[in-house]
């Protein structure tokens, strides 16, 4: 058996301990001389050296934190002399491993120990396992070799046969620590220890190759920044020459949009979408039609107001002023917007302006007849607030993407109506009046309205995302003012995000306020006269309103001022007429004619619609406002007429069914009611609506039906003074309608005094002015009974149906 062995006599060798480093056998390694211990250890080993017995000999230990390993190396001194840096130093060969035993006495000032020398013992011939490791080990050491360009030492390596002076070969290797070197030191077993050095070889490479891998790719990510910084700068250079060849300005061309970018107060994820978009820039030609697309877009992200916002006006009375000053009447709406204001302030002082993501914006329906001050209404709002102003015409509109947007893929994108809103306002809290809301359509382009339930809705608006921006943008803080004309054509889902307030129309005082305080005025610099050239009287206001004009609003009222006030003009241009003038009710008719309303109380009783029996007035809704409507009734010759009901006037299926519902009322119970109705069966009964070209649709006109064929069937003329409105059932029940308040003000309009209304609809009355009740009788009913006692007039000499 061959053996790689030392003899195992003991030892006695001065210490030279080696802090932090590890010799193992085999290593030839300088140590500098001016340590102390390193200097004391070799003159002890030369004073011990006898001659003929060979080189000095020494232990060298590893030393760490002041404690010595428990296997040193025996090392010889093989030469004595000078460092390269100039310094005294020694050369020491490792020879083999020493057992380290008891300390003991020597000549010198070394530590002197007792030793055993630790015999290695290798069969022969090597198994084929420990062949292979063995080749594993040199492949492993010869790929780190040459990684580092040490071509000189792979053959000296190749050339070690010994297994254990292989393993301590790795000894030299700069990458293994203090703490892996003396575990391999202290391995005996040479087999171990050339496992131990292969595994720890195969570890640092395998890190080597991560660490290649990362610096390969930090360094491909650098040279590519620095070659696109260069392409860049050269692409800069290129443009800047073409400009100057094609005598561009600076800004023509292709601007700097990333340092727009970074330089704008853009919110986190809008600037993280405008970046991407600028590379995109950068990366495309000039020629390319997508960059075209890419500048619009980031012009309107740049151009929108992110973070831009007013100072909203929390002096609650000046706000109340300023609404007060410009709008006459319209209560609701104007403690509507002083509520609102109130509770902005509380959060603002109680730092609540945001609650979660969203802020304390409002969404308002404005519902009433033409010409009340519903569009004007939303700038007095907005100048109340201390606000910016925005109107959006929805009138007509039938695409989606009028709100939504169009996506950019399309030529001539753009964002839609509610962006260009804020950008055109240039803050985020604006007040935007979405003006005729119920004028909105559908067709094959989409439905506009179910876009605007996002817009509209609370819980959703503050990540309101338009097709063309695909970034979301916050609308919680807007003020939406809707207006519309009638509530039918609103979507209920649309209708339920918003919150209705209604105006109903002026009373004539109000009109006359209003004509004196608004409408004059701005007529009277229109015309180009002067606040005293022209004065309109109050009584000439007041005929204005009520005779010449018969509306809701005050539009028409306007109109009528506005012709006055021309033809004035136009007189004193001519020489006909001297300045200052008084308007007076008088010279209404010879300025602009007759009046076109004349109240039926005014008229001659013989040429009043219900003069004759068989006619009642009813009131109705419609999207003018309130108004009053005639019913008229007759019974068709038992002869030439066929018997059953004709109805005439344009009617809706409601009002066909209450139409049935009254004479099916009238004839089961014509005998209590003391009408003769048993010749009904033979008879035809025509009923017909006045003004046919007007479709006319609702259940409130049934007890007006009623009223007028029981006056058609008794002979007992219908009051001229009396309007009613109400459904009634086959029981004879009054049953509650709509539209009160709008009724009882086209009453008033129409000069009718004394108005009947189902008893359901008493609480309804708190709506209407204080001044409209004092001139109405109202006469709260629950059954068709009362109404006809109130409306016919008692007969002198009782009319009967020829049977």
């Amino acid at each position: 058996m061959a053996s790689e062995s030392m003899a195992s006599a003991p030892l006695t060798l001065p210490v030279l301990p080696l802090d932090d480093e590890v010799v193992l056998p085999g290593m030839v390694v300088p140590l500098d001389l001016s340590d102390n211990d390193v200097r004391a250890a070799v003159e002890a080993a030369q004073a011990a050296a006898r001659p003929g017995e060979g080189k000095p000999r020494v232990l060298l230990v590893p030393r760490v934190d002041g404690t010595y390993a428990a296997t040193g190396v025996l090392g010889t001194v093989e030469q004595v002399g000078r460092l390269s840096d100039g310094d005294p130093g020694a050369l020491v060969r490792g020879r083999g491993r020493v057992r380290i035993g008891a300390g003991t006495t020597g000549p010198g000032a070394a530590l002197w120990v007792e030793g055993t020398a630790v015999e290695e013992t290798l069969p022969d011939p090597l198994p084929g396992s420990v062949t292979e490791l063995v080749k594993e080990y040199k492949a492993l050491a010869t790929t780190w070799l040459k990684k580092r360009g040490a071509w000189q030492v792979v053959d000296r390596v190749q050339q070690i046969d010994g297994v254990g002076a292989l393993a301590d070969n790795s000894g030299y290797s700069p990458f293994l620590t203090v703490a892996q070197r003396i575990e391999l030191l202290e391995t005996a077993d040479p087999v171990a220890r050339l496992r131990l050095a292969t595994a720890q070889l195969r570890e640092h490479l395998a890190e080597q190759d991560v660490a290649e891998t990362i610096a390969k790719d930090v360094q491909e990510g650098v040279d590519k920044q620095q070659r696109e910084f260069l392409l860049r700068r050269q692409l800069e250079a290129v443009r800047k020459e073409l400009r100057e060849l094609n005598g561009e300005s600076e800004g023509d061309g292709s601007d700097d949009y990333r340092a727009r970018v970074e330089a704008a107060d853009l919110p986190g994820k809008v600037r993280e979408a405008a970046l991407k978009e600028v590379e995109k820039l950068e990366r495309s030609s000039d020629q390319s039609p997508e960059g075209s697309w890419i500048r619009t877009w980031l012009d309107t992200i740049l151009e929108l107001p992110w973070n831009e916002r007013t100072e909203d006006r929390y002096d609650i009375r000046g706000a109340r002023a300023v609404l007060d000053a410009e709008h006459a009447g319209l209560d609701d709406v104007k403690e509507r917007i002083t509520e609102y204001l109130a509770v902005r302030k509380r959060r603002a002082d109680r730092g609540l302006g945001v609650v979660g993501g969203r802020r304390g914006g409002a969404v308002l329906a404005l519902v009433g007849p033409p010409g009340v001050g519903k569009t004007s209404l939303g700038e007095s709002v907005a100048h109340a607030m201390g606000r910016e102003f925005v109107r959006v015409a929805l009138g007509g509109v039938r695409d989606e993407a009028e709100i939504r947007g169009h996506r950019r893929t399309y030529v001539g994108a753009l964002p839609g109506r509610i962006v260009r809103a804020i950008k055109e306002a240039g803050s985020m809290n604006p007040v935007v009046l979405l003006d005729e809301i119920d004028k909105v359509g559908s067709d094959f382009r989409g439905d506009p309205a179910a876009a605007l339930l996002e817009v509209l809705d609370p819980a959703q608006n503050h990540t309101f995302r338009d097709h063309y921006l695909e970034v979301e943008l916050d609308l919680s803080d807007v003020v939406f003012l809707a207006t519309a004309n009638v509530l039918e054509s609103i979507p209920e889902a649309l209708l339920d995000r918003m919150e209705l307030v209604r105006l109903d129309g002026y009373t004539e005082d109000e009109k006359v306020v209003i004509a004196r305080d608004h409408l004059l005025p701005r007529q009277l610099e229109r015309a180009g006269l002067e606040s005293g050239e022209v004065v309109l009287e109050e009584a000439s206001l007041r005929k204005l309103a009520g005779e010449y004009t018969r509306e809701a609003g005050v539009r028409t009222l306007e109109r009528s001022i506005s012709r006055l006030l021309r033809k004035v003009a136009a007189q004193h241009e001519l020489g006909d007429r001297e300045l200052p003038f008084t308007v007076r009710p008088e010279d209404l008719r010879e300025l602009i004619g007759r009046p076109h309303h004349v109240p039926e109380s005014a008229q001659d009783p013989a040429e009043r619609r219900t003069s004759v029996p068989g006619v009642a007035t009813g009131l109705a809704v419609t999207g003018a406002g309130g108004d009053v409507l005639f019913v008229e009734a007759s019974l068709a010759d038992p002869e030439t007429g066929a018997a059953g009901l004709t109805l005439t006037g344009q009617l809706g299926d409601v009002m066909k069914e209450s139409a049935q519902i009254a004479l099916s009322f009238l004839r089961s119970h014509g005998a209590e009611l003391e009408l003769p109705v048993t010749g009904l069966k033979d008879r035809g009964v025509h009923i017909h609506f006045p003004a046919g070209a007007v479709p006319k649709d609702g259940p409130s006109a049934g007890i007006t039906m009623t009223t007028a064929l029981a006056s058609l069937l008794s002979g007992r003329l219908v009051r001229t003074d009396v309007a009613m409105t109400g459904e009634i059932s086959l029981t004879g029940r009054v049953l509650p309608i709509g539209g009160v308040k709008q009724k009882l003000l086209a009453a008033h309009r129409a000069g009718i005094t004394t108005v009947v209304i189902p008893k359901r609809n008493e609480a309804d009355l708190d709506d209407v002015p204080a001044e409209i009740l004092e001139k109405l009788e109202v006469h709260p009913v629950t059954d068709v009974r009362q109404v006809l006692e109130i409306a016919l007039t008692p007969a002198e000499v009782p009319v009967g149906v020829a049977v």
